[in-house]
């Protein structure tokens, strides 16, 4: 090789590891900003914590955090039910410092078909709001986070993160973009609600070869609107509510089977937590199955 052709070669070689270093460098220093910790990537996903500024509630300050997913194209991973399949996440703030209470909260989820079922979470990216209260508040406060999760495609497959973060009453920059997953987080309702948005009826009916429950829910005509029903343990897996035809007063019916019970357990008296979602907003209620 001439020596000419040997310096261009050594100046394009050059130039690739110089743009990738600043690359990497520019992605490092991002991940390292005050109010987000590393990302923890794994094959599909990747993990990390974000911070936000803090609010009073009544007389206990609390400190604002997410732990935000991001996921590849394609890919999904599921809500605290996850539906017929899928593997719910878990989280672990047990080595955080100065940490009396790490509230996770879960913004409303959508409805996926899945193989041969239905699942129940997220595509793209989610980020789990969480409200950290202090053991003692004059304290700085680390909040240390592990999560197991599952991501899907037209496989499933495990995942795990970890990540640290000092919380503080500061704002932050992903202030706006943790605000907006609290806003997507169901408020509490009760059946019955007048609301334009709102559960007005659950009824339990006998039927073969299951008994099932039928709840109508109030929504504007235009509005999409979808429902999903959990048991009182995480051990009832209830089927998924089926959308039926309006009833002559307006309102959307969702109807599901008492199936999927534990063994030996009956319905009766059970308190079943359903969750009503659209566009805009999204519900949860808790009804007995008198």
């Amino acid at each position: 090789m001439s020596l000419n052709k040997l310096s261009s070669s050594v100046v394009r070689e050059t130039a690739v590891i110089a743009a990738v270093f600043l690359l990497f460098s520019a992605d490092l220093g991002a991940s390292r900003a005050d109010d987000t910790s590393n990302w923890d990537k794994d094959l599909y996903s990747a993990s990390r914590l974000v911070a936000g500024s803090a609010r009073q509630q009544g007389d206990v300050p609390t400190l604002r955090a997410g732990i935000e997913l991001t996921l590849q194209p394609g890919w999904k991973t599921y809500w605290r039910y996850p539906g017929d399949s899928g593997i719910p996440p878990r989280f672990d703030f047990a080595g955080s410092t100065n940490v009396r209470s790490a509230t996770v909260a879960w913004p409303a989820p959508k409805r996926f078909e899945d193989g041969g079922g239905m699942s129940i979470g997220y595509e793209n990216g989610v980020i789990f709001p969480v409200h950290v209260v202090a053991r003692d508040p004059a304290k700085p406060v680390l909040l240390r986070m592990k999560i197991e999760y599952g991501v899907c495609r037209n496989l499933c497959v495990p995942a795990t993160g970890s990540g640290e973060l000092a919380l503080s009453a500061k704002p932050a920059a992903l202030d706006a973009a943790l605000a907006a997953a609290e806003a997507r987080v169901p408020r509490l309702a009760a059946v019955g609600d007048n609301g334009p948005f709102a559960i007005r009826n659950v009824a339990r009916e006998d039927a073969a070869p299951h008994p099932r429950v039928v709840v109508d829910v109030a929504a504007p005509p235009s509005v999409h609107v979808d429902l999903f029903a959990e048991g009182p343990t995480p051990d009832w897996a209830l089927p998924l509510p089926s959308p039926v035809a309006q009833t002559n007063t307006g309102l959307r019916r969702f109807v599901f089977e008492l199936d999927g019970l534990p063994p030996g357990t009956k319905p009766d008296g059970a308190v079943l937590t359903l969750t009503a979602v659209s566009e805009h907003e999204a519900i949860e209620v808790k009804t007995r199955l008198d």
